[in-house]
């Protein structure tokens, strides 16, 4: 199984400034903290990062500051799926070309393709990224198609697709993942299904929170792989709120948010995503301060 990404994979927001540009300085700011925070591995431009209102070059762009950044202490993924296969493989050679560590390819959206174009879809994409890893983004929520265990089996024979975040719940399913893919090293796509998805055999989760609380997150994976299991169990139901809160509303709406009350310049989310009402914003803080995150306020 492939474990070179590591166990906590940080899906990084977009920073940007007061004039709506990527603001990179602030970029590197925060990859130094997930860097700092327990973060093994960060994804740019993926969904948390705003990728559907950032051009080609803006990701190019933040891939390059990461890498740079980051200087090979942390993993660097690229999220270079669309629901165009052509754009898929030019974007995915780019990022190549950059010299990422791995690449983050999501279901297809809106086209709805059958079996076949997605098998033929990711093949393609992997192809072209010659030997880099490809881990695949099973999301139904997001793109309505969902990646059937026996599909994603089948892709897990392309030598370089090695890894999956399984965005989907039901234990069941990724039961039959894991007894028809066993070798792919699958990630929990939702922070909540972190713990549940450890006791089924799961390396790690990529994740939003880890933003927030990627240290204690860190720890619950290490106490879980110790065998520690009532002290993981414990830690991570301390994570729960944090968890829910982040979910309050459309992602990355509440991270942003509470980045900027921790004082990252993280500026506003590109239309069609807004910021979060001042009453999403009251909650925010509230959760914050309950974890000591920031100070009480009078």
């Amino acid at each position: 199984m492939y474990t070179g990404f590591g166990t906590i994979v940080t899906a990084a927001i977009t920073p940007f400034d007061a004039q709506g540009a990527v603001d990179h300085g602030e970029l590197r700011r925060l990859l130094r903290h997930l860097e700092a925070t327990g973060s093994d591995g960060v994804v740019i431009a993926g969904t948390t990062g705003e990728s559907p209102t950032l051009t080609d070059d803006e990701k190019l762009a933040c891939i390059t500051t990461a890498l740079d950044e980051l200087g090979g202490r942390v993993k660097v993924l690229a999220g270079t799926g669309t629901n165009d296969t052509r754009h898929s493989i030019e974007l995915t050679r780019r990022a190549v070309e950059a010299g990422v560590d791995g690449l983050l390819v999501v279901t297809p959206y809106y086209n709805k393709p059958p079996r076949d174009g997605l098998l033929q879809h990711f093949t393609a994409i992997a192809r072209a990224a010659g030997d880099t890893p490809v881990m695949l983004y099973n999301v139904p929520p997001r793109v309505v198609l969902e990646l059937e265990p026996d599909l994603i089996a089948d892709l897990a024979r392309v030598p370089n697709i090695v890894a999956l975040k399984q965005a989907h719940p039901d234990i069941r399913t990724l039961q039959e993942i894991r007894r028809l893919a066993p070798d792919l090293a699958i990630y929990a796509g939702d922070d909540t299904s972190l713990l549940p998805f450890l006791a089924e055999g799961v390396l790690g989760v990529v994740s939003v929170a880890s933003h927030l609380v990627g240290a204690d997150m860190k720890r619950v994976v290490e106490l879980w792989t110790d065998g520690n299991e009532t002290a993981a169990r414990e830690l991570s139901a301390s994570l729960d709120d944090v968890y829910e809160t982040l979910g309050i509303t459309t992602n990355p709406i509440p991270v942003k948010a509470a980045m900027a009350l921790l004082g990252f310049h993280v500026g506003t989310p590109r239309l069609p995503l807004v910021e979060a009402t001042s009453l999403q914003h009251e909650r925010i803080r509230a959760m914050l301060e309950r974890h000591e995150l920031v100070t009480t306020h009078a």
